[in-house]
């Protein structure tokens, strides 16, 4: 009996490093590649010069965003000509609404919003009422466009006949924190949401980057546009879902030419901006909470450091082989966003950090919180 809690806690070390290892590897090996960054799109020198736009109207909800909106504005205009900036003010207290008007955007006075709505959802529902244009960009008020992306990704929705482009805003990376956790944020954000799979039209899985989305106004509306979703905390996913169950082709990808000049100063902001919609991601579920802090201790201690734990020939073996899979499976972003790849050695630390975000969302939503954003909260009780 003296044997038998050491031998099953051996079974169990090694069962979990052993499941660790395997899920490092299944991220390579996956025909869809996860861990890729080759769904990736930037403007071509040659249409970066001006282009008629006049058949896109830009929505941009803002709430308390003074300090973004006015460079947001400028690289919008300077896309090309004939194209509409609609800017719908979200009940904010600072000079948001001001500051657009001296840019040229046309500022709609948003209402609070509707029982059951999210803000930003309410807030793009006004501004699509405006719209009359073929096509429709949601543009969040802190992404920064390089010249000619607008024109590049409606030559991809046109030449590929799809109803829905989106790109992942290239993060902030100007400090040590920022450095830390945001390039790994779009690595998880990629093995949840594949891109690959994203992308084609015999999958049912759909994704997109709320930051930039460039859509077909006829396909916003034959789903009901913002209406059908009014309630999604996780809203760029979910109207890509909807476009794409609808029948329509859609396409997500990394790009350097969406900048998020919205910085992260502290730790605090980042786990805050994680833990909105971490739990939702999870659709709320318990057993899949379980199961995911079951597989991320693995994949993040127990396969690489089992060798320090249980000592022999296999173990060692299995610890080897998990290090290498992180280190080919985190590299593709790292060199993406231009960063060292000793950083695979801190992505321990950073699946132990936002575990402890998805479980900080949990434990809101639990106590009756099912997020906070932009000074509202939404409960988790609420009847929609």
């Amino acid at each position: 009996m003296g044997y038998l809690f050491p031998d099953l806690l051996f079974s169990v070390g090694l069962g979990c490093a052993v499941i660790g290892a395997i899920c490092w590897w299944s991220i390579l090996l996956l025909p869809w590649r996860p861990a890729s960054v080759r769904e990736n799109i930037e403007p071509a020198v040659a249409i970066r010069s001006g282009r008629q736009l006049n058949d896109i109207t830009v929505l941009i909800p803002a709430r308390n965003e003074a300090q973004f909106i006015q460079h947001t504005i400028d690289t919008v205009k300077i896309q090309g000509d004939g194209i509409e900036i609609i800017v719908i003010d979200d009940q904010s207290t600072d000079e948001t609404a001001q500051l657009a008007r001296k840019k040229g955007a046309k500022v709609i006075s948003g209402t609070a919003p509707l029982p059951g709505w999210s803000g930003k959802l309410w807030a793009l529902e006004q501004g699509l009422r405006k719209v009359k244009t073929p096509y429709t960009l949601l543009l969040d008020a802190d992404i920064a466009l390089s010249p000619g992306t607008i024109a590049t990704i409606r030559d991809k929705l046109e030449t590929e006949q799809r109803a829905l482009v989106s790109l992942m805003a290239a993060p902030s990376l100007d400090n040590v924190i920022e450095r830390f956790l945001m390039p790994a944020f779009i690595f998880f954000f990629k093995l949840l949401y594949p891109f690959g799979l994203a992308n084609k039209p015999t999958s049912r899985l759909a994704a997109a980057a709320g930051g930039c989305i460039l859509v077909k106004t006829q396909a916003l509306h034959s789903v009901g546009a913002f209406k059908s979703l009014h309630n999604a905390m996780i809203d760029d996913c979910t109207l890509a879902t909807h476009i794409k169950n609808a029948g329509n082709k859609i396409w997500v990808g990394l790009s350097h030419a969406a900048q998020s000049h919205r910085g992260y100063l502290s730790l605090y902001s980042i786990w805050e901006m994680v833990a909105r919609t971490a739990y939702t991601q999870l659709n709320y579920s318990l057993m899949l909470l379980i199961l995911c802090t079951v597989i991320m201790l693995s994949m993040s201690w127990v396969a690489p450091f089992i060798f320090l734990l249980l000592p022999n020939q296999n173990t060692y073996m299995i610890s080897a082989l998990t290090w290498v899979a992180m280190f080919f499976a985190y590299s593709p972003t790292l060199i993406y966003y231009q960063r060292s790849l000793f950083w695979v050695l801190s992505l321990p630390f950073i699946g132990t950090l936002y575990l402890a975000m998805t479980w900080t969302s949990a434990i809101r939503y639990w106590r009756g919180e099912r997020a906070r954003w932009k000074g509202r909260q939404y409960e988790s009780k609420t009847s929609y």
